[in-house]
């Protein structure tokens, strides 16, 4: 196949043509050494303290869609075909400030200064998506940046006072969409993009038979989808991960499909992508899903990256195990699918071999009589990585659990079930006895490890208390007890 050696894209309002782009060269260093653009700031070069937040806007099937993403951890061969906005293009005529910016000196939400432009990008995308927005869905666009100042209180007055200073309908971004969207979609070649020197080589593929055949040729490539764990390999491991295979842009891995009975999401859908679904389908998923990192990195990973990673901690897969969900592999043009609790063998080791990618999962629509709850436990309520995170699903007819699947992260070397707990609630009726019999049993099932998030022993009672809780939260007279409580 033909392919292209360099990437094209815009950077605010001009475009760029960048050969020989490193697997693993950062956007945030190309703005800040290249370009000058140093109002996008490192501060924890992790994608935890949103300083360095830009925009980055797409052609999607909507059209085009801008949202705020960690220049830190975001490859710049990734932006192929995108338009990126920083701090810099907010400036109107004669270098008058912002809405945002105005909102921000009005409300005394700055003081030394260097967290302010990410709270202005983030705000920024909040205000053109949201323009009257409400503090909870400020709090929540501001999860992922951290302020060390003026604490949090005088931002979010700022945030809701935006509108006062300005429309969306008269910002760059909306007077300019017809000609971005123009420049973008000439963009597109649809061509395979090979660049970077052979020892940090990046591929782009065309599309996804064209990563299947990618991916035989360099069966031990690096697989990046929205590098919000594999950003970290570089900047604080410093490890090579050429050659690297980007899946980010591949529209025939983004869809997120409602059947008849699952849902189905394709690998390189984002969780942002995949919310509105969640919420439709799995409601009791919507808070747990607002508490996987922060609005940047939902908008840049991904369901299946996080499945694919392995990783005992990470958040999706105890909740989608729980669902009952199948993961499918492909490799060149064959698949194959598996449960998802079959995926993952050990510590670092699935069921994976070299030249195989995950393509899609499928969660299963609930089935009648089916409660599911999913639970988190972390340091920090928003933006923390899980100590102990829990899925639970269980089926009632005529008040005995017919079904049970509990899947526990954190309490492992891999995401894994519950089994003796299961096996306690199993054909017994519904009853807080019951939950307790399970909760005893988990000792038989786990034996957490300690480390610096949290001991053995809070861990095991962690979970304990959640399956107690679960009882609480599903049963109706206990919920009774508790509206009369809180009347």
């Amino acid at each position: 196949m033909t392919h292209r050696s360099h990437i094209h894209f815009l950077l605010n309002g001009q475009t760029v043509s960048i050969a020989d782009v490193g697997a693993d060269q950062t956007l945030l260093d190309y703005l800040r050494l290249n370009r000058r653009l140093t109002g996008s700031k490192e501060g924890c070069a992790e994608g935890d303290c949103g300083a360095c937040t830009v925009l980055v806007g797409r052609l999607t099937d909507a059209g085009l869609t801008y949202e705020p993403v960690n220049a830190c951890i975001r490859f710049l061969a990734s932006l192929d075909g995108c338009h990126v906005v920083t701090v810099e293009h907010l400036s109107g005529p004669e270098g008058r400030l912002h809405p945002v910016q105005q909102a921000m000196v009005d409300h005394h939400g700055s003081q030394c200064g260097f967290c302010t432009p990410g709270f202005v990008m983030s705000l920024y995308a909040l205000w053109m998506a949201t323009p009257e927005p409400t503090e909870k869905q400020v709090e929540t666009a501001l999860q992922g940046n951290l302020c060390r100042c003026t604490g949090y209180e005088p931002i979010i007055r700022a945030a809701i006072a935006v509108s006062r200073y300005g429309t969306p309908a008269a910002d760059h971004l909306t007077t300019e969409r017809d000609q971005v969207l123009d420049q973008l979609r000439g963009l597109r070649d649809g061509q395979r993009v090979v660049t970077g020197p052979a020892d940090n080589q990046a591929i782009l593929p065309a599309d996804v038979d064209d990563l299947a055949e990618v991916l035989l040729a360099h069966p031990q490539a690096t697989i990046v989808a929205g590098a919000t764990d594999v950003g970290l390999w570089v900047t604080k491991f410093l490890r090579p991960i050429s050659p690297a295979v980007f899946i980010g842009h591949l529209d025939g891995l983004k869809t997120v499909r409602q059947d008849d009975d699952a849902m189905v999401i394709g690998a390189a859908a984002t969780y942002t992508e995949c919310q509105d679904a969640i919420a439709e389908i799995f409601p009791h998923l919507t808070p747990y899903w607002d508490r996987i990192a922060g609005w940047q990195v939902r908008n840049m990973g991904t369901v299946g990256g996080n499945i694919a990673n392995g990783s005992p901690i990470g958040d999706t897969p105890p909740v989608l195990i729980a669902l009952g969900a199948e993961i499918t592999l492909r490799h060149g043009t064959t698949r194959r699918t598996l449960p998802l609790q079959d995926f993952f063998i050990d510590y670092g080791k699935q069921d994976r071999k070299p030249g195989e990618f995950v393509e899609s999962i499928r969660v299963p629509r609930p089935a009648p009589g089916q409660r599911d709850a999913a639970y988190k436990i972390s340091k920090r309520r928003d933006e923390d990585i899980s100590s102990v995170a829990v899925g639970i699903s269980v089926t009632l007819a005529d008040d005995v659990i017919t079904g049970v699947r509990i899947a526990f992260g954190g309490m492992a070397a891999t995401p894994k079930r519950a089994a003796a707990a299961e096996a306690a609630l199993l054909g017994q009726a519904w009853s807080e006895e019951v939950f307790e019999t399970a909760a005893k049993a988990l000792p038989q099932d786990f034996q957490p490890l300690t480390d610096w998030r949290a001991s053995a022993d809070y861990r095991m009672l962690s979970a304990q208390n959640l399956l107690r809780r679960f009882f609480l939260d599903q049963d109706d007279a206990s919920s009774d007890l508790v509206q009369l409580a809180t009347a």
